[in-house]
C-alpha cells in the first residue's frame, strides 16, 4: 500500500509531516536513487528506498499498547520538573511511543501509547467522537438532577461540557460513586462537570475507551493491544451530527 512520503518520514519517527515538507522541499529526500521535490510524491515502505541526507530510512513497526496509568504521572514523553511520565512505565526501546489523548496527573486508568499518528487522530478527533467511561468519586451527594444537566449540557468557563450517558453507582452525604460516558475528551471535563455543581472529584479512573475495557489490567502494568482490538477502534462508526435546536 502507498503513502505520502511525508508521512512515511512521520512514521518511521524522522520528522513530523511539517519537517517532512520541508525536507523534500528542499531536496534533502531521495526515493529509489532520485531526489524527490514534490508533495504529493507516494511511497510504497514495503519495496521503495528512502534515504534522507543520504542516510536509509526504514518504515517502523506500528506498536499499540494499553497502560493502566497510576495516578500521579504525567501523560507526556518529557517533563522540565523530572517528574514521573507515562513512558517510564514501558520499556526502553519503546519511549518514542505517544500517549493517545490525555489523562490528568491526577486521573488514573486506560490510556493507549502508540507510534501511529493516524491511530492517535482516529481516537482523538472531536468529529469521531470515540466514547470514554470514567468511574468518579466525588466529595459530597450527587443527585439525579445533576446527572440529567451533564446530559443536557452545561457551560463551564466559556465552554460546553456534556455527557452521552451517566449513572448513581451509590451515594451518601460524605460520598457518591458515579459512572459517565463523554463523547468529546475536552480538557478536565469530567471535573469540570461536578466543578458546575459545586462538586469535588476525590479520584478519577478511566475505565473503557471505544469497546477495549481496562479490565483487571494492574495499575503501572501494560499490554499490547491485539491486531483484532486495533481494527475494532479503527472501525468504530463516526459519530453522529448534533440534533439541531428547534
Amino acid at each position: 500500500m502507498q503513502v505520502r512520503l511525508q508521512k512515511f518520514l512521520a512514521e518511521a519517527g524522522v520528522a513530523s509531516r511539517r519537517a517532512g515538507e520541508r525536507l523534500i522541499v528542499n531536496g534533502l529526500v531521495e526515493v529509489n536513487g532520485k531526489i524527490v521535490k514534490e508533495l504529493g510524491t507516494k511511497v510504497d515502505p514495503l519495496h521503495d528506498t528512502v534515504k534522507v541526507e543520504g542516510r536509509p530510512v526504514k518504515s517502523r513497526r506500528k506498536i499499540y499498547v494499553a497502560l493502566h496509568k497510576p495516578r500521579g504521572v504525567l501523560s507526556t514523553r518529557s517533563d522540565e520538573l523530572e517528574r514521573r511520565i507515562i513512558t517510564d512505565l514501558l520499556p526502553r526501546e519503546w519511549s518514542h511511543l505517544h500517549p493517545v489523548g490525555r489523562l490528568d496527573r491526577d486521573s488514573e486508568g486506560l490510556i493507549f501509547l502508540t507510534n501511529d499518528g493516524d491511530f492517535t487522530l482516529r481516537l482523538t478527533h472531536p468529529r469521531f467522537g470515540v466514547r470514554k467511561c470514567y468511574r468518579a468519586i466525588v466529595e459530597g451527594r450527587v443527585e439525579p438532577a445533576m446527572l440529567k444537566r451533564f446530559l443536557e449540557g452545561v457551560e463551564h468557563e466559556g465552554e460546553m461540557l456534556k455527557a452521552e450517558r451517566a449513572r448513581i453507582v451509590d451515594s451518601n452525604n460524605s460520598h457518591s460513586i458515579v459512572e459517565l460516558e463523554l463523547a468529546e475528551g475536552k480538557n478536565r471535563e469530567v471535573r469540570r462537570l461536578f466543578e458546575t455543581q459545586g462538586l469535588v472529584v476525590e479520584r478519577l479512573q478511566r475505565t473503557q475507551i471505544g469497546p477495549i475495557r481496562l479490565a483487571e489490567l494492574p495499575e503501572g502494568k501494560w499490554r499490547a493491544l491485539t491486531e483484532g482490538e486495533v481494527k475494532s477502534l479503527l472501525n468504530l462508526p463516526p459519530a453522529p451530527p448534533p440534533a439541531a435546536k428547534a
